[in-house]
């Protein structure tokens, strides 16, 4: 995967825009990584393969039995506290 930083992102982004046709690149930013450019094609790829993940975790999740309303409502809020501790 070719490495930009992101003040050349400016200057090279028309090189960057037909690269990202053949690989995505990745834009650094003081010597570490910020962003991914990557073609539409690929971006859609991902999405697919993400929505396919995320059905196959519904299915097990209805498998394994569905926390109530309540029980969501108390996870939830357990996570956010979990979280705000920080």
């Amino acid at each position: 995967m070719k490495t930009v930083n992101a003040t050349d992102v400016r200057h090279q982004f028309g090189t960057l825009m037909s690269s990202i046709k053949v690989d995505p690149v990745l834009i650094e930013k003081n010597g570490k990584p910020i962003a991914v450019m990557l073609s539409i094609e690929e971006f859609e790829r991902l999405q697919e393969l993400e929505d396919l993940w995320w059905g196959e975790q519904a299915k097990k999740a209805a498998e394994e039995g569905l926390l109530t309303e309540e029980e969501t409502k108390t996870w939830l809020t357990e996570r956010l506290n979990e979280t705000s501790d920080y």
